[in-house]
């Protein structure tokens, strides 16, 4: 039987618990806070019955891969309607496997070495093949005398090498027409095929490997703001042309009349509509969601973070700068990476990384996953706002009597 809830307990369905949180470790040089894996399992100890969920599966690897696998799609013939994007998504082996089987040499090749004419039996039956050195039979294929040399005929055509040797005669119209059907079907593949290799070589993944974020995201207080930051990074001397930057908060949701909303999306502002989630990545950017009434966490997230399960997906999209000029619309690079719960660390910023040289300004990347602690409320945000209109509303009634000496 379900234990009794305790006053303070907070209660999650066991699938909802399945998600969002690895624990975290502190690479580098991050100073992560101290005791603060301890501190989270001894407040579940003392708040009673409540499923433990150290390990939970992420929704977005660190790394960006997403980690969602589909199942059970019944109308495949969907993928077939858009072939292109299909043969591109495949994995390199079965992309060359396939235009492996698609190839036309052996195809072609075997249709020659099979050619027929009206007027004569097939070739191996009776035709090019049992009258060569017959210097009186009209040949429909120069030089075929098998079926190796038929495919080496098939080949020379379709890659229009024409060594000389092996050619179709005006003789056969048959011939002549297999001729043209080869080099339209052999065209139309090696199009789709060097448009699809192309695709897949210059698709911008590896750019995720110079673009970097912090370890982990912080909570501190800016300009009297509770904010929630981030670090991105662009270790190339080329950067990000025209670079936008989204996040996400994926939270599992228990509505009020029990509806239950799994992996539920919602956009987190990083200033879209001031401007600010446009990037001039040229040095690292600390990147801010201030936490406002819009926010999602306006009324929920609070010390300590251990009891919040989310994970916050981030979006870092731009053009490649060294394809940008010579490529129509240049090479589109995105970039993703998430945060859990256990990976935010609250009343914490991140150390400067940039400083003035002469000359130029130097950016000093062994600071950039550091960060250092600071002081801040552990309240949600609405608390901290709701105590700030208080503190600025004028006192009621009368002044209190200034005391004064006795006999005064």
């Amino acid at each position: 039987p379900a234990a009794p809830q305790e006053a303070g307990a907070r209660w999650y369905p066991l699938h909802a618990l399945s998600m969002h949180n690895i624990p975290v470790s502190a690479g580098g040089k991050t100073p992560a806070p101290e005791g603060l894996q301890g501190q989270c399992r001894k407040l579940l100890e003392e708040d009673g019955p409540v499923v433990q969920a150290s390990k939970r599966q992420r929704y977005v690897t660190k790394v960006g891969k997403c980690q969602v696998n589909l199942g059970n799609i019944q109308e495949k013939k969907r993928f077939l309607s858009d072939i292109f994007t299909t043969i591109v998504d495949l994995k390199y082996r079965w992309f060359l496997f396939i235009f492996m089987m698609c190839c036309t040499w052996v195809v072609f090749g075997t249709i020659y070495f099979f050619n027929s004419r009206s007027r004569c039996p097939p070739a191996w039956a009776g035709g090019d093949i049992r009258h060569r050195g017959d210097p009186e039979w009209r040949a429909c294929i120069k030089n075929v005398d098998g079926f190796i040399s038929a495919l080496l005929f098939s080949v020379q055509s379709l890659q229009t090498i024409g060594y000389g040797s092996q050619m179709v005669t005006a003789n056969c119209t048959e011939g002549i027409i297999l001729l043209l059907a080869q080099s339209i079907v052999g065209s139309m593949i090696d199009a789709l095929m060097v448009g699809c290799m192309f695709v897949k070589i210059s698709q911008p993944k590896k750019c995720a490997q110079t673009l970097i974020f912090s370890k982990n995201c912080v909570i501190s207080r800016r300009d009297e703001k509770l904010c929630l930051m981030f670090r991105v990074g662009d270790l190339r001397d080329s950067h990000m042309v025209d670079a936008k930057i989204r996040a996400k908060l994926i939270k599992s949701q228990q509505m009020a009349k029990g509806e239950f909303i799994p992996l539920e999306q919602s956009e987190l502002n990083l200033g879209y509509d001031t401007g600010e989630d446009r990037l001039f990545l040229v040095e690292p950017q600390i990147i801010c969601h201030i936490i406002n009434r819009r926010s999602p966490f306006w009324d929920t997230l609070a010390k300590p973070l251990c009891w919040e399960q989310f994970e916050i997906i981030i979006i870092l999209e731009g053009i490649v700068e060294a394809t940008g000029e010579c490529l129509p619309t240049g090479m589109t690079c995105q970039v993703h990476t998430s945060y859990a719960a256990d990976e935010t660390l609250w009343g914490y910023r991140f150390e400067p990384c940039v400083s003035l040289e002469k000359g130029a300004f130097r950016v000093d990347y062994s600071l950039f996953k550091m960060t250092f602690e600071v002081q801040t409320p552990a309240a949600r945000a609405k608390e901290l706002h709701e105590l700030k209109e208080l503190e600025a509303q004028p006192l009621l009634g009368p002044p209190p009597a200034v005391l004064r000496p006795a006999g005064a």
